[in-house]
């Protein structure tokens, strides 16, 4: 039997503080988070989020650098620092969800192309399996591609082969 964790990624005060740059659907993003958060603690499933730390607007213990108030952290709940894209890179989340014998991962936040594309690549690598939510990860406009795009694409390629992908309300059936 799966044992599963909310894995919720980069969702900082930070994403939301950039001039004249939103991230696309980010406050639907936000409530579509906030929902999966009140169904997961409702269940008992565990709750992990992942915090990049780097500095500037990413600097440790800064007022952009803590994790969105409305779905913050409740007691309890662990909170891993990453340097890098890759959730799992110079952290210790591998091992905690080890130890808690986590075999599947649902996954949500921000940037779709950075750090929810690697830690769900890299969740594969390692043998999770692993749930994206769809409608609950986003990112922002590039110079090339607008964020809506960036987050098409990136549920066409994750997919097809590294996850499984679930709305919010199909994930809300899951957990």
């Amino acid at each position: 039997m799966e044992k599963t964790v909310l894995l919720v990624i980069d969702m900082q005060v930070a994403m939301f503080s950039f001039a004249g740059m939103p991230p696309y659907r980010g406050e639907e993003v936000l409530r579509n988070i906030k929902e999966l958060l009140v169904t997961t603690r409702g269940s008992g499933t565990p709750v992990v989020y992942v915090q990049h730390t780097d500095g500037g607007k990413f600097a440790k213990e800064t007022p952009t650098w803590e994790i969105c108030p409305e779905i913050a952290p409740e007691p309890g709940e662990k909170v891993f620092q990453k340097p890098f894209s890759d959730s799992f890179y110079k952290t210790d989340l591998h091992e905690a969800l080890q130890g808690m014998g986590i075999t599947r991962l649902v996954v949500a936040g921000m940037q779709t192309e950075f750090c929810v594309d690697t830690t769900c690549r890299r969740a594969f690598s390692l043998g999770y399996e692993t749930t994206l939510v769809s409608d609950a990860h986003t990112t922002f406009d590039s110079k090339i591609l607008t964020g809506e795009q960036i987050v098409r694409h990136h549920n066409r390629i994750l997919g097809s082969n590294f996850v499984t992908l679930k709305t919010t309300k199909e994930a809300l059936e899951m957990l």
